[in-house]
């Protein structure tokens, strides 16, 4: 769902569009809670719908994850919100504040609709675990809906690199589920073709990261140079 526009700095989009009107959305998440129990059970008997995306990202040597390689890459890619496609969702937020706990200003595109939700990222996962008696290390976030928002739920951005092949990818898993909108028309073009968008969406999310993790290991993409910078993990 993200791409970037960010508050503040020389690399800020939002200084170019519609700046007191973006900075004060942003501003109204603030404070704002969560318009679902993120603990309760999510079932699709009771109109939760769940998707589960993966999407092979270039490999690496087995053992833990590398210095600047594609894990570390495609971590960058995710910080910054580098995979989203702009033309379907843009997202909004203050680059100084810390990932987790971030809020989010989503602004959601299709046909000639537009309309923003606000959204805040979750605990931050960096862990080693087993699954199927292999071991991977898992990177990443999820962001969560806030009251005001067009759906309930929770999306996770996931790197994955699994110790025993080197084998790296990109998982994408949520839940959600429609609430309404404000505007009729929104309503209405989000029952009509909003599941069509949010798979055309995840789908485009997973290309995306894949290319450009792919242009930052050849050093077409300034995301290599960070990951390298940034000591990887």
């Amino acid at each position: 769902f993200l791409v970037r526009g960010r508050l503040g700095g020389a690399a800020s989009v939002v200084s170019r569009v519609a700046v007191p009107s973006v900075r004060q959305r942003l501003a109204a998440l603030h404070g704002k809670a969560l318009n679902y129990d993120p603990d309760a059970a999510h079932r699709p008997e009771d109109g939760w719908r769940i998707d589960d995306y993966c999407e092979p990202l270039p490999r690496e040597p087995p053992g833990p994850p590398e210095h600047g390689g594609p894990f570390a890459i495609a971590q960058t890619l995710l910080r910054d919100y580098r995979v989203a496609d702009p033309r379907i969702v843009r997202a909004y937020y203050d680059e100084n504040a810390p990932l987790e706990g971030r809020d989010m200003l989503l602004e959601l595109r299709f046909l000639c609709f537009r309309t923003y939700a606000g959204c805040r990222v979750g605990d931050i996962t960096d862990e080693t675990r087993e699954v199927d008696g292999r071991p991977v290390h898992v990177w990443g976030w999820p962001y969560r809906t806030l009251e005001g928002h067009v759906e309930q739920g929770e999306m996770s951005w996931e790197v994955w690199k699994w110790l025993d092949t080197g084998d790296v990818e990109f998982r994408i898993h949520s839940y959600s589920r429609l609430t309404g909108a404000p505007n009729p028309f929104t309503r209405l073009g989000l029952r009509l073709i909003g599941q069509r968008e949010r798979r055309r969406y995840l789908s485009s999310a997973c290309k995306r990261i894949a290319r450009l993790t792919a242009e930052g290991v050849r050093g077409r993409h300034p995301a290599g140079a960070q990951a390298r910078q940034a000591g990887g993990l």
